[in-house]
């Protein structure tokens, strides 16, 4: 049963499962008002914008008039679900766990071996074949055995792809001065901890090596966040 609807939403190039933040409100039955309750909870708990939500101007059709939304995080949603301490936050957190289990047991698994792996770029190269138009594609889009996206690496970790990508912020693993999407800092390159590579769409996408998931798994064991 749905009882909070979980769409995609685009943050920072990366397709992030995401709820409407007027909805949860609604659900939370929470007896502020809409908008000081959604910008009390962004101050308060020091979420940030374009990595736990992203907000855009609505326009509605009953009167023209124009709204902000906000599209939050599941993670973000889980947190304040928790802070509204009433029955039907608890409820919300544990309906957001359970859908997060429900698409983790979906995730196809990662091959464990290289027979494993070349069984499954084959199937891979096969459904392209199938599927794309007469065109190299392979001239547009990197092949990526052996290599794995912030979700990938996240999931070894037990933790969103926000979060993750937050702590490696501050070890300085991406280049903050792209402004739009995520890059690598040269140095994570240089030591074959990621590479940048072209999605289906056109985008370019930091991806992390083997040995690059291996130091971020060390690292953040190392600092008690994993």
């Amino acid at each position: 049963m749905e009882l909070i609807k979980i769409e995609l939403s685009n943050i920072n190039n990366q397709d992030i499962k995401t709820v409407n933040a007027r909805e949860l409100h609604a659900f939370l039955e929470s007896k502020q008002d809409y908008s000081t309750w959604i910008k009390s909870r962004i101050e308060t708990y020091g979420f940030e914008e374009s990595a736990d939500f992203i907000r855009f101007h609505k326009k509605m059709e009953a009167n023209n008039a124009t709204v902000i939304e906000y599209h939050i995080s599941v993670d973000m949603a889980k947190e304040l679900s928790m802070v509204e301490r009433n029955e039907k936050g608890k409820q919300a957190r544990q309906y957001f766990i359970k859908c997060e289990e429900i698409a983790k047991s979906a995730v196809p698994q990662i091959p464990t071996n290289f027979a494993d792996a070349l069984q499954l770029a084959a199937d891979q190269a096969k459904q392209l074949e199938q599927q794309a138009p007469k065109v190299n594609y392979f001239d547009k889009v990197v092949e990526r055995e052996n290599l794995l996206n912030a979700t990938q690496v996240a999931q070894k970790l037990k933790m969103s792809a926000v979060k993750m990508n937050r702590y490696l912020d501050e070890m300085k693993v991406y280049n903050n001065t792209i402004k739009r999407g995520r890059a690598f800092q040269q140095w994570f390159v240089d030591k074959s901890y990621g590479v940048m590579r072209q999605t289906e769409l056109g985008y370019a996408q930091p991806m992390f090596t083997l040995t690059g998931e291996a130091w971020i798994i060390e690292c953040l064991t190392a600092e008690g966040v994993a």
